[in-house]
């Protein structure tokens, strides 16, 4: 059917329908930024997006702590350099599965790329849970593939997961006010928890095992990361894909890559090399901090000192928690480098007072827990809450999995480069106190840096996130892309037709 167009200045919208030829209707610029109604649909792809990335991190940051495990089990097979590839595998999958699930994201759907995400991850837990070898070390190499087809699916999250819940954070004026509480709260908050979770769940485990090494501490640990992937996936089964991705999207078309570079080069460059540098020194951090924590004592068990390294990452919950209320009132931008830069400061601290923090008996010790728990809770209050929201908010819908995936990729590199290279700088100083220090004073320099990047690269907020890609649209029509295959609706600006309320 067809509806009587308005004047000149009248907006058409063509919808198309299945098996049915186009129907067009005259709709306003007014309906752009028209508030739509919160539905039970996008509230719950939130909600689901946050438990997936719960599960990202207990299956990253469990590998911290069964090292631990594994290297009493296994002192000769377990080399330094196994124990990296361990660490590293995962890490190298997310950095595939963001590539390729964030492509997945913007061509194929939100909820086809939830969907594959969750194959992996479940696949790659399973295997790694079940190792076996002819001997220890095909054992090991056996971990290494199935954490790394984890972190394929593990690492997928970060781009499908991401772009559902940003999109599904503006989709009316009260949900936008709190966009970046509502943000925060379903990636990194949930990723904090996964942390603590494992820390919780790996000191349960040893506690039942008589706080002594054994196989099953590690593969109990292991396979738990199962548990919550398959808990939720039915509901993933129901997830739709949100309404500006409908509107915007660019499935059938070839993908303007050209274009996108040219006009986001800029805010993607600020993403991924902040999110790099934060990656490089937040991940060796959280998995040397058991090994920091002993280092105050020659004595600790096996149980103690993990306890203690638990105990410095989960001051980086209240961290995310105290940042996702101020994102919204200081700005993303500013709230990532406040953040930065208090963990700078903090870190410049605990490497200038090592030495009397190691030296001092246990009130020392105590000071040292509470710093180097601040350090990483203002490491959660800025960067990572923000390196989610900052890289979804600064490209529009058509190309949000692709630019996020490629940032948190990018990122992803700078943990597995900083795991690596921290634990060498590390080594190379004659003592344990000056080890440590340098690598404190090296990862504050670092944060400094970064904080400096944000500010300079990194864009502000936009209130809507229709506006950028009202403009994208228009930029790619000016340079002759033709527009009219994007989404369900293809728009131009106009009026109301009268007498006849725009369809949504």
């Amino acid at each position: 059917m067809s509806i009587p167009t308005a004047p000149e200045k009248d907006v058409k919208l063509q919808e198309a329908e299945p098996e049915l030829p186009p129907v067009s209707y005259n709709a306003p610029l007014a309906e752009l930024e028209a508030p739509t109604r919160r539905t039970w649909a996008e509230t719950i792809s939130v909600l689901i997006s946050g438990v997936a990335l719960f599960s990202d991190g207990y299956n990253i940051q469990i590998t911290g702590y069964t090292n631990t495990v594994m290297a009493k089990l296994y002192p000769h097979d377990l080399t330094t350099t196994m124990k990296t590839r361990i660490s590293n595998s995962i890490l190298i999958g997310d950095i595939f599965g963001m590539l390729l699930f964030g492509l997945c994201a913007d061509r194929l759907g939100r909820r086809w790329g939830i969907i594959g995400c969750t194959f992996f991850l479940v696949l790659g837990v399973t295997l790694a849970t079940a190792a076996h070898g002819k001997s220890i070390q095909g054992m090991l190499w056996m971990i290494v593939v199935s954490r790394g087809v984890a972190g394929l699916g593990a690492g997928g999250e970060y781009a499908v997961c991401a772009t559902s819940a940003v999109e599904a954070a503006d989709e009316s004026p009260a949900l936008r006010r709190k966009r970046g509480l509502l943000v925060a709260t379903s990636t990194n908050v949930a990723i904090i928890s996964g942390f603590v979770g494992s820390a919780i769940v790996f000191l349960i485990v040893l506690v039942a095992y008589g706080g002594k090494p054994s196989e099953g501490v590690w593969r109990i640990c292991f396979g738990i990361g199962i548990v919550l992937p398959l808990s939720i996936f039915i509901f993933r089964m129901r997830m739709v894909d949100s309404a500006l991705y409908k509107k915007h999207a660019i499935r059938k078309q070839p993908f303007p890559y050209k274009l996108a570079f040219k006009r986001y080069w800029k805010p993607l460059l600020g993403c991924s090399l902040v999110w790099f540098l934060y990656d490089v020194v937040v991940y060796p951090f959280n998995l040397l901090a058991p090994t920091i924590a002993a280092g105050f004592n020659d004595h600790q068990t096996l149980l103690q000192s993990n306890g203690w390294g638990a105990l410095v990452n989960a001051f980086a919950l209240p961290g995310c928690i105290f940042g996702s209320l101020l994102i919204d009132r200081l700005g993303p931008r500013q709230t990532y480098a406040l953040g930065l830069t208090v963990s700078g400061i903090l870190g410049f601290v605990i490497g200038g007072a090592m030495e009397p923090l190691r030296t001092k008996g246990t009130g020392a010790f105590a000071a040292f827990v509470v710093l180097f728990g601040l350090f990483q809770s203002f490491l959660s209050v800025g960067p990572g809450n923000c390196n989610f929201i900052v890289s979804s908010e600064s490209f529009p819908t058509p190309i949000r999995g692709h630019f996020l995936g490629l940032a948190a990729a990018i990122g992803k590199a700078g943990a597995a480069v900083g795991t690596q290279i921290f634990p060498l700088i590390q080594a190379r100083f004659s003592t344990t106190i000056k080890g440590h220090q340098a690598i404190f004073l090296i990862g504050s320099a670092i944060c400094l840096v970064a904080a400096i990047v944000v500010m300079i690269l990194v864009p502000n907020r936009r209130a809507q996130l229709e506006d950028e890609d009202t403009l994208f649209r228009q930029y790619l029509e000016e340079n002759g892309w033709d527009t009219t295959g994007m989404g369900s609706t293809v728009v131009v600006l106009g009026s109301e037709p009268e007498g006849k309320e725009p369809r949504r």
